[in-house]
């Protein structure tokens, strides 16, 4: 065989298997982002769950206090409704909304003494609590999962094969400028 046919034929054999371990890379990547959500997605369905159960226990005990509980509940909807959509951005901004309630709703329920007294309310309370952290873990984890993928499909030589094969993007889950911002304590007081 000639010389010239075999350096062609190894260098055609590496650019292929180069090609297939960052493809593979790639998709490993991809499905990073996917469990990455599905994690968080989990949490929320339990979160969604909970929350019924908060507010029925706040009802007994916050008869007035009810704009403050229809707004947990308008925001569980978005978050719920967003998540089934799969739309990052909508999420992350219901996020927003139901984390801000649920603030407001702990700091009303402090002016109850026999609702944060109650067994049930602790329970919920601290079970809430833990998702919230859980979810935040996980947002973090995501973010950090996208991150890495959108790098990866934007740097050469990779970013031949991802436009090839069809290779786009994710979305980062981010928080509304209201969550970043510094709690006014004096307001929650007043």
């Amino acid at each position: 065989m000639d010389p010239v046919l075999i350096t062609l034929l190894v260098i055609v054999a590496l650019i292929v298997i180069y090609t297939i371990f960052i493809y593979n890379h790639l998709v490993r990547l991809k499905h990073n982002v996917s469990r990455a959500f599905a994690n968080i997605d989990v949490l929320l369905k339990q979160r969604h769950d909970e929350l019924p159960k908060l507010v029925e226990t706040c009802k007994q005990h916050m008869g007035y206090e009810q704009k403050t509980l229809e707004a947990v509940m308008k925001a569980r909807s978005a978050v719920a409704s967003a998540s089934d959509r799969g739309d990052i951005k909508a999420l992350g901004q219901a996020e927003s909304q139901l984390r801000l309630g649920l603030g407001n709703l702990f700091a009303v329920a402090e002016d109850y003494p026999e609702l944060t007294a109650s067994e049930s309310f602790m329970h919920l309370h601290s079970r809430i609590s833990g998702l919230e952290s859980s979810i935040a873990d996980r947002r973090e984890f995501y973010n950090e999962s996208v991150n890495l993928y959108n790098i990866r499909i934007e740097q050469f030589p990779d970013i031949i094969v991802a436009r090839r094969l069809g290779f786009t993007g994710a979305t980062l889950l981010e928080f509304t400028e209201a969550e970043k911002a510094d709690v006014d304590m004096k307001s929650l007081f007043s």
